[in-house]
């Protein structure tokens, strides 16, 4: 099917019925026999980097002399050759200053002289750079008009120079008769057929030079809404250029002032350059420059010096656009009196209403949505000068976008990925989508080019090896922390070493399996059922909820299920504020910090209360919202009291049909507890006498040991102080590993209280 479009490829007028990365691709994967299609490959590839670099290109001149030596008799290839060609020698027409070519017959003699020998020397260097032999070759059929203008300023050159040397021999036998009416009509002819080669070119050659803000603005990927607005913008402000040209006018203008918002990386500031260019283009302002400016540039240090910054960048600005990008952080709420960002707010609001610079230049302010609109409320006299319609949102880039600003960032560097080191860059993507802060385009092109320095870094090559090894990135170029991967024990390694708690290995285990499973499924394209993660975790203190807790996180990112694993612990006090509306912000900055790992909520029991003045439930009904909002991206643990927590999830439906999973942390028993005191004991190089652990046993066996690897934590530290005291009390230091019976007796009345 590729062969047959590429066959019916005839023209560069049309499209190429490929992509360069679709060939690039072809050309790594396949091989290719026939020596019509692999120049016809080579052509495609010459076509679009002419359109990207339309000057001069290296690789584009190797690509079209490849597709000479495959098939040079092939229309496609020859038709290239030509068009490159006429091409360069329009380029060196543009740079000929022609306008001082012009004779004029009331100059001096010697005057007269000197042009026409500055004529001649510019007139022998373009014949000596234009391509001859297709100035001279035959041209057949109608689809090669530019070939014929080319043809005839060829002519024209070669009818110029005679003349110019005719009256160069002239002048050196004094004779001095120069045919000045005659000079400049070939001047002329070769002037005219000069632009008339421009506009007859094939179109991808001059592209670059032609496209409007709008044919740019539609080439940006993805905005689809936004370009639908811009277009009608667009169109409104050319009605009224022409209702203005008849003489009418417009009392409640809508204005060019523009309120830009959007996360990181959305296109804010492209965007705002492209409106300056389609105000410049229609008329309204004089340049297409965007001044950009943020806080630091505007807000000064003294009473006086905002005011001064604001005006200069406005001057600046004047027939322009003024772009102030993170605009909120002008003025935020609850900031000191001494911050002059509210000057910088006054005094732009009176240069924009002002009669020296108001209609003079347009004001784009941009900045996070949530931050702008508070931003806009509070300070209603900037709000008014910027209307409804005037508000663009601009939105995060789905996963397809971005691969596809992947893809144009490699081609950019002259880099292309394989299929499967695509697939592996989404991953990459995903990993770094998290949470607001995520850059989209601009974190894109940045992991994009640390897969390039990965490949570079990496490997080393040598003349032999083909063009195509210097541009490809394959899925090895993206692995960046294999060997450092090796290195970390497994979390559930970390899990079967733990003491006790088989109940609660095997259903972490059992889950575990069930998520790769699931996850297996979905790659092979079968049905998947749903995965639950958001669990109650239920038993006394110190029985290892916070510590299966971290494993349980770093357990769901080996699976690919959380981006970060990491763990955030919070309690009530993280969660509820002290008066209304301040506690779903303190809930929600909380969250944040744990998305893409786990937020573990110790005693969360405590936020269920009866109490009058209590924003438990506040917390908890931001909690589900936030759940739902984040999906996959979070994942909630509750812990506390077993009876406690029950009654908790009863408190709420929303927290009854959001919490699954179920684990129970039952105490530990004295085999458990004594395994745990000798184990922490080891990790600091202590061990303990047979006697001193028989003591251990029988003393968790008569008691009640509240705490569980707390209380372990608690007395381990207070026997080695003891053996420390013991020791130094006795004027030695041998037995210094050791801990003791009369140790632990002691650490143990301590602890109890005894």
């Amino acid at each position: 099917m590729k062969h047959q479009h590429l066959q019916q490829w005839t023209h560069l007028e049309e499209e190429p019925p490929l992509s360069e990365v679709e060939v690039l691709r072809y050309l790594n994967n396949e091989i290719i026999d026939n020596n019509e299609i692999k120049a016809t490959l080579y052509v495609i590839l010459a076509y679009y980097r002419i359109k990207r670099h339309p000057a001069q290109d290296d690789l584009a001149d190797q690509f079209i002399d490849q597709a000479q030596v495959l098939a040079p008799e092939h229309p496609i290839v020859k038709e290239l050759y030509d068009s490159v060609q006429i091409l360069r020698g329009y380029s060196m027409l543009r740079q000929k200053t022609f306008e001082q070519w012009i004779l004029h017959e009331t100059d001096h003699n010697s005057a007269k002289s000197k042009k026409v020998e500055s004529i001649l020397a510019d007139v022998d260097d373009l014949l000596l750079h234009w391509n001859e032999e297709l100035a001279e070759k035959a041209v057949v059929g109608g689809n090669y008009a530019y070939v014929q203008v080319y043809q005839e300023i060829y002519s024209n050159l070669l009818l110029l120079r005679n003349k110019l040397n005719e009256a160069r021999d002239s002048i050196q036998q004094r004779r001095i008769t120069i045919p000045v009416i005659e000079i400049n009509e070939s001047i002329r002819k070769i002037v005219d057929s000069r632009e008339e080669l421009f506009k007859i070119l094939p179109g991808f050659l001059t592209s670059g030079n032609k496209e409007n803000p709008i044919e740019q603005f539609d080439q940006m990927i993805g905005l689809r809404d936004v370009k639908v607005y811009i277009k009608k913008y667009y169109h409104f402000l050319k009605y009224q250029q022409q209702r203005k040209s008849l003489g009418f006018s417009m009392v409640d203008e809508p204005g060019l002032h523009m309120i830009m918002t959007g996360n990181p990386g959305t296109g804010k500031t492209t965007i705002a350059r492209l409106l300056a260019g389609i105000y410049y283009d229609l008329g309204i302002l004089e340049t297409k420059d965007v001044v950009e400016v943020n806080r630091s540039h505007l807000v000064g240090s003294y009473v006086g010096q905002s005011e001064e910054n604001t005006m200069n960048y406005v001057k600046q600005a004047v027939g322009g656009v003024l772009f102030i990008d993170e605009a909120y952080s002008l003025k935020r709420e609850g900031q000191t009196g001494n911050d002059y960002g509210q000057a910088v707010i006054d005094t732009l609001v009176s240069a924009m209403t002002s009669k020296d610079y108001g209609g003079k230049f347009a004001i784009i302010l941009a900045g996070y949505p949530e931050e702008m609109r508070q931003f806009l409320w509070a300070n209603p006299g900037l709000r008014s000068r910027f209307p409804e319609q005037n508000h663009i949102e601009l939105p995060d880039y789905n996963t397809e976008e971005l691969l596809e600003i992947a893809e144009n960032a490699a081609l950019e560097n002259d880099f292309f990925f394989t299929k499967k080191a695509l697939r592996a860059f989404e991953t990459q993507i995903e990993n770094e989508r998290i949470d607001e802060s995520f850059g989209n385009a601009r974190t894109v092109r940045n992991l994009v080019l640390k897969n390039i320095f990965q490949k570079g870094a990496s490997e080393s090559f040598n003349d032999k090896e083909h063009w195509l090894d210097h541009m490809r990135i394959d899925e090895e170029d993206l692995q960046f922390d294999r060997g450092k991967d090796m290195e970390v024990p497994s979390p559930l390694d970390e899990l079967h070493h733990l003491i006790g708690l088989k109940n609660i290995k095997d259903e972490v285990r059992k889950l575990s399996s069930f998520v790769r499973a699931q996850q297996k499924r979905r790659d092979e394209g079968f049905p998947v059922v749903p995965i639950e993660l958001h669990s109650v975790f239920s038993g006394n203190p110190g029985t290892g909820k916070t510590t299966v807790a971290d494993i349980y996180a770093r357990i769901l990112k080996e699976c690919g299920l959380l981006k970060r694993g990491h763990m955030v612990v919070a309690s009530r006090s993280d969660l509820v504020a002290g008066y209304t509306g301040q506690t779903a912000i303190k809930t929600k900055k909380k969250i944040r910090e744990a998305l893409g790992g786990v937020l573990f909520i110790d005693e969360a029991y405590s936020l269920h209360s009866k109490g009058r003045d209590d924003f438990g439930k506040e917390a908890i009904e931001t909690l589900i919202d936030e759940m739902t909002k984040h999906n996959e991206n979070l994942v909630v643990i509750l812990a506390g009291y077993q009876y406690e927590m029950q009654q908790l999830i009863n408190s709420n439906p929303g927290l009854d049909s959001r919490f699954k999973k179920y684990f129970h942390f039952p105490d530990y028993t004295e085999t458990e507890l004594l395994d745990m005191t000798v184990q922490l004991t080891l990790e600091y190089d202590y061990k303990i006498e047979e006697e001193a652990q028989r003591f251990l046993l029988e003393q968790f066996r008569q008691h009640n040991i509240r705490g569980n690897g707390r209380f372990v934590t608690n007395i381990v530290t207070e026997a080695i102080q003891f053996q420390s005291y013991r020791l130094f009390e006795s004027g030695g230091l041998d037995g210094m590993n050791w801990l003791v019976k009369e140790d632990w007796q002691k650490a143990w009345q301590t602890i109890r209280g005894e």
